[in-house]
Order: C-alpha cells, then sequence, then structure tokens
C-alpha cells in the first residue's frame, strides 16, 4: 500500500498517539522548556536587571555601562544582537523614569543602532517597549527598551513553522563583538562632537 498524501502531494508522516498522519514535520525544542518555565529567572522578588548590575560584563553579558543605565544582551534572543537598554534604578514605568535616565537611555539606543550596524550589517531595527505583563514584558517590574537588529529574510520557516530561532554565534561571543564596536562607536561620536564644538 502507498503511503498517504495530503492535496499538495506531500507525503503524510506516521505518528504515535491519537489523530491521523499529517504533513507537519516535528523539531522538538526541549530547551526552550526552561524559558517558557521560567527557570533561572530567580524568585519574584529578585530582579535579573538589579543581579546583573554587580556581574562581570562578562558574566552579565554587558556590553556597555553608562551613568544611569546600561546595555545588555537579552539572554533569549529575538535575533542575533538582540540588545535591552535598562536602568540602573529599578522602576517599572517608563513614565517614572527620571529626566536623566531618559535622556541617556536614548543615547544608549542609538550607539546600540550604530554598534550594531557595525558589527553584524543590520538592515534594520524593532526598537520599543513591552510596559506591563498584558503589553508583553516578560520583566514588568524593571522597564527596558529592546534594540532588535533585522535582515532581509529573518523570518525563514525557522521562527515561523519550528519555533525555534538560530543563533550564528554564542552569547559570549556576541557580547564581546558588540562590546568592541560599542566602544568604536561611542570614540566617533565624541571625535564628531569635538570637531563640531571647535
Amino acid at each position: 500500500m502507498s503511503a498517504e498524501v495530503s492535496p499538495g502531494g506531500v507525503p503524510l508522516e506516521e505518528q504515535a498517539g491519537v489523530g491521523g498522519p499529517d504533513a507537519f514535520q516535528r523539531l522538538y525544542t526541549p530547551h526552550r522548556m526552561a524559558y517558557i518555565k521560567g527557570e533561572g529567572r530567580g524568585r519574584d522578588d529578585e530582579c535579573p536587571f538589579c543581579s546583573i548590575v554587580d556581574m562581570s560584563d562578562e558574566d552579565g553579558l554587558v556590553v556597555a555601562r553608562g551613568k544611569t543605565v546600561y546595555a545588555v544582551l537579552n539572554l533569549y534572543p529575538y535575533n542575533a544582537g538582540h540588545l535591552l537598554v535598562v536602568p540602573y534604578r529599578h522602576v517599572a514605568d517608563y513614565a517614572d523614569m527620571e529626566s536623566e535616565e531618559i535622556v541617556e537611555m536614548a543615547f544608549f539606543v542609538q550607539r546600540a543602532l550604530r554598534a550594531l550596524r557595525t558589527a553584524s550589517g543590520a538592515h534594520g531595527f524593532n526598537t520599543g517597549m513591552n510596559l506591563g505583563h498584558v503589553a508583553g514584558a516578560g520583566i514588568a517590574s524593571h522597564v527596558h527598551q529592546h534594540v532588535v537588529p533585522r535582515w532581509g529574510g529573518d523570518t525563514n520557516f525557522m521562527p515561523v513553522v519550528g519555533a525555534t530561532r538560530v543563533l550564528p554565534a554564542l552569547l559570549g561571543q556576541t557580547r564581546e563583538m558588540l562590546a568592541d564596536a560599542w566602544a568604536a562607536a561611542a570614540a566617533t561620536s565624541t571625535s564628531t562632537a569635538e570637531a563640531e564644538a571647535e
């Protein structure tokens, strides 16, 4: 007997359990269960963004530190180089941030764009904040701004169908690459500002 096929001619995969065969392949990603269950996030009264401040840059995946904010790699990135700009002060709402924090956060987002373009040749970016759990904030108690680099074709079958991200480098390698590009971008910004002041 020949194997069953879908209306599109795709052979149907035999599957164990209830139900008939279907045209879907299965790509299992059990490592994602740690994220779904919130493992490694600590207790509800512990803020990972506050904990990162006392870590080394390498251990905390910190790319750059400022006076009131810092830039850190997202532990569960949407794309390679996905950064978060976070105030040191534990504050939940952008509306409650102090002026100095808001200004430095804006400059850090600008530097993040420059560093990511230099380090990875990003074609575009998504930037923004999810304020509150209902808006999608994974850590709603501490405001943070996302900077997600994008490339043509980065929304391919892996995340859409396989619910899996393919990242070309380990987070530690990405942090080192971006920290170097960040320093270069900061030096260029300083040189340009000094030249304009003369």
